[in-house]
This record gives structure tokens, C-alpha cells and sequence, in this order.
């Protein structure tokens, strides 16, 4: 089977949330025929939750629309590296597989920080792929905090 990227998905939901005042991070839920289940980008000023990271949302979405509370066997693709909240989420829901775009070492979670995935008291650590267009998920990330500071 060939490997086809749901990054450009990622990214166009992340552009979304830009638009809408929202730090620009977008996720895409993706079976394993490679069929997409959900998309979602950060929404946490809009619904005033801080929970509402485009991974959180995204793994909402898909479970409510496969009535189910896990996703196994599915891939996540996400525009930038998961924090710890959203790197719980993703183990607690047995992702298959994250493919993320630019690493965050400020609030990462995967790479930075606490690992999650390595942490002794992980029950999942989904595979991990990182770098899938990073240099456009942080173009648009840099983008959007030069433009909030007003330069």
C-alpha cells in the first residue's frame, strides 16, 4: 500500500482556525483504507474550553461518528506536535499512528517535555512520525504570533 499524507487536510483546517482568531492547529482522523472520519481545528476561544485542541476535537468527532470510545487501527495527522493533554488523549483513544507537522518546544508533549509516550504509565504509545510539512505548519504557526504581537 502506498503512504498518502492527509497533511494538506491538517493544514487547511489549521488556516480555519486562523481565520477565526484561533491558535492555527488542525488534525484529521484517518482510517486505515485511508478514509477521512474527522477533521477539526483549535476552537478552544470560540467554545471558551481550554480542552478544545484540534486533536481533542477531532477524536470527538470520529468516535461520535463510529460509535465507539476508541480508535484503533486509525491514524492521526496533526500540524503541530501534540501537547501533553492531547498526547494523553491520543493514547487513551489507541491511535494507531500520529504524523505531525512542526515540533513545538515550548508545549509539546511527544518529543519536548514530558514524552508522554515514553512515560512508564502510558497503557498506548501510538507510532510516531514527525516532520510531514513542518515548514508550513510552522510558517503559519510563526505567521499568526507576528501578526497577534503586531509585526
Amino acid at each position: 500500500m502506498t503512504f498518502r499524507t492527509h497533511m494538506d487536510a491538517a493544514l487547511q483546517e489549521a488556516k480555519s482556525a486562523a481565520s477565526r482568531g484561533e491558535v492555527p492547529v488542525g488534525a484529521v482522523v484517518v482510517s486505515a483504507s485511508g478514509d477521512v472520519i474527522a477533521t477539526a481545528g483549535n476552537r478552544t476561544r470560540e467554545l471558551n474550553d481550554p480542552t478544545a485542541h484540534a486533536e481533542i476535537l477531532a477524536i470527538r468527532a470520529a468516535c461520535d461518528v463510529l460509535g465507539q470510545e476508541r480508535l484503533t487501527g486509525y491514524d492521526l495527522y496533526v500540524t503541530l506536535e501534540p501537547c501533553p493533554m492531547c498526547a494523553a488523549a491520543i493514547s487513551n483513544a489507541r491511535i494507531a499512528r500520529l504524523y505531525y507537522g512542526a515540533s513545538d518546544p515550548k508545549s509539546g508533549g511527544v518529543a519536548q517535555g514530558p514524552a508522554v509516550f515514553t512515560h512508564p504509565q502510558c497503557h498506548h504509545a501510538p507510532e510516531v512520525y514527525e516532520g510531514l510539512s513542518a515548514q508550513a505548519s510552522e510558517t503559519l504557526i510563526k505567521t499568526f504570533f507576528a501578526q497577534k504581537r503586531g509585526g
